[in-house]
């Protein structure tokens, strides 16, 4: 048994059952640990604290258990069980209608470091410390007895996510698939819309499962209305919006893979091509030139512009002056979704980038509402830094 020992007082984290052991916080290790080991965790008198997945760097090591008996054979279907009943009770496997969903969200579900991502029957892993991705074989067979024969792949997607490493060998590929399977995308189901996710070229795991709620919140207030949906990778909140009513939809991403998707899955969802249009162009540079008032609902999704706090200061700007573009010219009347997918950026600095910009506009603006990440991304009580998604969804006059 490899054992790292705190130092003095340095244990109340864990005694609250936070995930991570930093780096400064270690005494001593007893052993020579590999990344990936799995190590025991004492206070500084000896005391039993948690089991947990030794790495290099800040965060030394995350928590799988607070348990004395160490993880056995079966841990990791317990867990992904655990994960999946939670899945089961919120509703998000109905025929018809839902068919894909996060099944792991790291610290979330007690499995820090792991994502696994369900997209009818294909199972989809991106690992993000060198301990899950040394257990990915045990994983794979875990999620092969939890779905039986439900299950048709599990991929693994951790080569831009997991620590490199000399010896790991991050390459994507299938850890299993059933006899016959040859598909590097699937259909999926999610509120009724239909969705194609190619998890070997797309973004993540293929489709941002997260704005599952946020994209139906769109298609309640679409109908009627002219909608521009800025940095909208595959189309999911185009497609909600005409299922919603909308009366033309235009679509706006720098990926030429993503906007030709985007046109596949509004035709995969019956719409009229004449309702529809994308732009493979900056969605800033797009938003710049849009005449005031010719849209009256938008979305502003941009990816993380802040991955470490050192890109904090700069990515707050970039949010002011974006949102400021966006309520400038958005019809009076109408509504503005606003989001932040950067961890480092909290709901307050967030919101207080987008009073700055609709104070910038000089525009009455009112928030209906405060949007965060779906039930299948949940956040662990003792682990705030998990609520990573933000939103606003402002009324414009």
């Amino acid at each position: 048994m490899i054992k790292v020992t705190l130092k003095p007082r340095r244990e109340d984290s864990l005694l609250r059952f936070h995930p991570w052991v930093f780096s400064g916080a270690i005494a001593r290790i007893d052993g020579n640990p590999a990344e990936g080991d799995l190590v025991a965790v004492h206070s500084a008198d000896g005391g039993f604290l948690a089991w947990g997945h030794y790495q290099i760097g800040s965060i030394a090591v995350r928590i799988l258990s607070f348990d004395e008996n160490p993880p056995e054979a079966g841990f990791w279907e317990e867990m992904l069980r655990r994960a999946y009943r939670m899945r089961v009770a919120c509703g998000l496997e109905k025929e018809g209608w839902s068919n894909c969903y996060r099944l792991v969200h790291g610290e979330g579900d007690g499995l820090p470091g792991l994502i696994v991502d369900y997209y009818d029957g294909v199972c989809v892993l991106q690992s993000h410390s060198v301990g899950m991705f040394r257990a990915k074989g045990e994983i794979c067979e875990a999620l092969r007895k939890i779905y039986g024969p439900a299950l048709k792949a599990v991929y693994d997607k951790s080569s831009g996510t997991a620590p490199f490493k000399a010896g790991l060998e991050l390459v994507d590929g299938y850890l299993w698939k059933a006899y016959g399977f040859s598909d590097d995308e699937q259909q999926v189901l999610e509120g009724g819309c239909r969705f194609l996710v190619n998890w070997t070229e797309g973004q993540k795991t293929g489709f941002f499962l997260d704005q599952r709620d946020n994209r139906a919140a769109v298609g309640r207030l679409a109908k009627g209305r002219n909608v521009l949906n800025l940095f909208c990778y595959t189309g999911g909140f185009s497609v909600y919006a005409l299922k919603g009513g909308a009366v033309h939809v235009d679509s706006v991403d720098s990926s030429r893979k993503a906007m030709d998707m985007v046109e596949r899955n509004i035709g995969l969802n019956g719409f009229d091509a004449s309702s529809h249009e994308g732009f493979c162009a900056d969605a800033i540079e797009f938003l710049r030139d849009v005449p005031e008032g010719k849209y009256d609902l938008m979305i502003v999704d941009p990816p993380a512009f802040a991955k470490h706090r050192g890109a904090l200061k700069n990515a707050l700007r970039a949010y002011q002056r974006l949102n400021a573009a966006a309520i400038s010219k958005v019809a009076p009347g109408g509504f503005v979704f606003t989001f932040s997918c950067s961890q480092v950026v909290d709901k307050e600095a967030f919101a207080l980038a987008v009073f700055s910009a609709a104070a910038q506009c000089g525009r009455s603006v009112r928030i209906l509402d405060r949007m965060n990440q779906p039930c299948d991304h949940p956040v662990n009580i003792y682990h705030p830094e998990g609520e990573y998604l933000k939103g606003l969804l402002l009324y414009v006059e």
